[in-house]
Order: structure tokens, then C-alpha cells, then sequence
């Protein structure tokens, strides 16, 4: 999420639709977090389907490489909505890596392999994450750490602004946003630590996260610069692809996932 002032081109007509649409895809994300891992793995498939096929499109990828992609993309998620808790996470994680290295040799790119990682590993992380004792409120506050980050970014962008942070990759983004993103998500994250059942521990690294969120960020915003284009997609109305909206959740989902796994909680 940018923040400051709106880009050039950009309508404040456009506001009510972004806000809309966020709130509802908010509302979805919760529900199916609430509802249970069929749904929740279910959501996130076909997020990591459609992350997949923007990456192609920021890639140049043709039609063949594509569908390359997609396929190594679902192959892992199809393998464990079957099996369900019957299947290691080791063995899922092993798989998508496999999917990787297959599609970054037989389509003669690493940048290809990479997509399949970066659709597969948050995903997956997630519904780790999920799936853990109290896994909801654990998801929830990974979430909420993203969210955050994006309003405190861009509140302070707007009231504070000052120096870019990384003008060739993102021209609204400024060090007083990247500093209020971590503020508003260490604060956040740790008022929600007893309330969620989260550790201090964890609760203590969510300016941390809030960094590598904002990092996130930056590596989508360079990856259409690359690509030449403004957007990853145009599925989600006023916001988008869907890598315009998880791109914070990326690098996020998989450290608090490697944290948990790790048990630094």
C-alpha cells in the first residue's frame, strides 16, 4: 500500500471503491480464518492461482511457461487439501520446492521457479500458522500486523512526509511512513498479545515484521517497474492484482511461520 498523496491519474472517486473492497475482502479473509482450514486452504488456493498467473504476466512469460507456473503452483495445494493433516508439512514444503526447480529448468528460468516460491511459501505459511493451537487468533494477528503497517505507513506518509525512502521503486513511499508502519504495528501487535494468546516475544517483533513488510512492498513495486506496468492485475476492483494486495503479507506469513516453527514463541 503506497502512501501519501494519491498518484497521478488516480480519481478520489476511486477512494469509496478501494475502501469498499478492502472491507470486504477483510470480511472474507476473517471468515475464513473463523470457519475452519477447508475454507481458509480453499481462499488461499485460489490466491496462490491467481499470484501465479500475475507473476507470468510480470515475468513476460508466454502461454506454455504460464501454464507451467499455475500447474506447479496447484500441484502442492491440490496434494494437500487431499490429504489434509494425513500429509507432513515437510513432505508439502519439499513438493514446492520440487515444483520450483521443475519449472525454472523446464522453462528455461529461474525467475519462473522463484514464482512458484513466492505464490506457494506465504500460502502455505499461513495455513501453518492456522493450523496451530490457537491458530485463528495467531493467523489473525499476522494479519493485522500487515494492516497495521499499511494504515501507519500511510497516515505518517501523509502527515509527516520528508525524505523518500525508495523513490525509483515507489515515489510515495518516505522514511516517516516506513517509522510510523513500525510504530502502528509494534503497538498494535503488542496490545493484541494477551487478548490473542500471543507471547511478548512474538508481540516484540512486530516493528520487525512491520519492516519486512514494507520490504515486501518495495520488491512488488520493483517488479512492475520491471514489467513496465502500474498494476500486477486488475481482478480486485479500485486495488488491483492480488500481489498489489499481499505483497506486506509475503515476507510476514513465512517469518512468523519459520518463528513458530523454530519455537521462538
Amino acid at each position: 500500500m503506497s502512501e501519501g498523496a494519491a498518484p497521478a491519474g488516480r480519481r478520489r472517486s476511486d477512494l469509496p471503491v478501494r475502501a469498499a473492497s478492502g472491507v470486504v475482502m477483510i470480511i472474507i479473509a476473517v471468515a475464513a480464518i473463523g470457519y475452519g482450514s477447508i475454507a481458509f486452504t480453499g481462499l488461499l488456493s485460489a490466491a496462490a492461482v491467481a499470484i501465479a498467473v500475475e507473476w507470468a504476466g510480470l515475468m513476460g512469460a508466454g502461454r506454455v511457461a504460464t501454464r507451467l507456473l499455475v500447474a506447479a503452483t496447484a500441484l502442492p495445494l491440490i496434494l494437500l487439501i487431499l490429504l489434509g493433516s494425513d500429509v507432513p508439512r515437510e513432505a508439502i514444503l519439499a513438493a514446492a520446492v520440487a515444483a520450483a526447480l521443475a519449472v525454472a529448468l523446464l522453462s528455461r528460468s529461474v525467475w519462473n521457479g522463484a514464482g512458484v516460491l513466492y505464490a506457494l511459501l506465504p500460502i502455505l505459511s499461513l495455513i501453518y500458522l492456522r493450523d496451530q493451537y490457537d491458530g485463528i487468533t495467531l493467523t489473525l494477528w499476522t494479519l493485522v500486523i500487515v494492516w497495521a503497517t499499511d494504515i501507519g505507513a500511510y497516515f505518517a506518509g501523509r502527515a509527516i512526509g520528508g525524505p523518500k525512502l525508495a523513490p525509483r521503486l515507489s515515489p510515495n513511499k518516505t522514511w516517516a511512513g516506513l517509522i510510523g508502519g513500525m510504530v502502528a504495528a509494534l503497538v498494535i501487535g503488542v496490545a493484541l498479545a494477551f487478548p490473542f494468546n500471543i507471547s511478548f516475544r512474538l508481540a516484540g517483533t512486530a516493528a520487525l515484521l512491520a519492516a519486512a513488510a514494507q520490504g515486501g512492498d518495495l520488491f512488488e513495486s520493483w517488479l512492475k517497474r520491471r514489467a513496465g506496468v502500474k498494476d500486477s492485475g486488475h481482478l480486485l476492483p479500485g486495488h488491483g492484482g492480488v500481489m498489489d494486495r499481499v505483497d506486506g503479507v509475503v515476507p510476514v506469513a513465512v517469518i512468523v511461520a519459520g518463528l513458530v516453527m523454530v519455537g521462538y514463541p
